[in-house]
């Protein structure tokens, strides 16, 4: 959940699968009297995908998304039962799609805004939402601390994983703060220093 001063804000990977997640959220947005402007999503893996349906239904939001990744809603069940999951109700469906996001797109909210960055590899359609002004990036699962993000899901490629990361994100200036999708937050400069599977 992103938002500044004038109240606007964008959800980032909805992954709410327990109801009491759902309204944690819920209840975030309006204590804060908070205006969902965009559901935004870095991938289409199941995790990242749990609570979309819930907020497009609270909120009036469709997720949006990269073209290439829309092929994971067709197989949200074998998604799950891959990992021994069982969704029930919502947040199993299919979620509807809005906007496609591509390259060199932005995401605009109240005076902010997040530059698409498409770095496959994870998934085919896995981008990276890059703020420039606040020095930061949400990078779903395509780069973690000391790491980066599984290739042998289907669509993914351990060569074009490392190869966008180094190209597309490591030029960005050392303090840029990474938020990935699990685990500790770090730093590019850290990571173009100690990640071993960028050296």
């Amino acid at each position: 959940m992103l938002h500044d001063e004038t109240r606007e804000c964008v959800i980032v990977d909805a992954s709410c699968l327990f109801g009491s997640e759902r309204e944690e959220l819920r209840k975030y947005i309006e204590d804060n009297e908070l205006v969902v402007k965009h559901l935004i999503n870095t991938h289409l893996h199941f995790d990242h995908i749990f609570g979309a349906n819930f907020v497009e239904r609270k909120f009036d939001v469709k997720m949006e998304c990269h073209a290439d990744d829309l092929f994971l809603l067709d197989n949200i069940d074998d998604q799950l039962s891959r990992f021994g999951i069982s969704a029930g109700d919502e947040a199993g469906e299919r979620p509807e799609v809005g906007r496609l996001l591509n390259e060199g797109d932005v995401v605009t909210f109240g005076n902010s805004e997040l530059n698409v960055l498409h770095v496959p590899g994870h998934s085919p359609g896995s981008v990276v939402f890059y703020s420039e002004k606040d020095g930061c990036m949400f990078c779903g699962d395509v780069l973690f601390w000391g790491s980066i993000g599984r290739t042998d899901l289907p669509g993914g490629s351990y060569e074009q994983l490392v190869e966008g990361i180094k190209r597309k994100l490591l030029v960005l200036p050392d303090d840029t703060k990474v938020y990935s999708g699990h685990g500790p937050h770090t730093t590019i400069g850290y990571e173009r220093v100690n990640n071993p599977y960028l050296s």
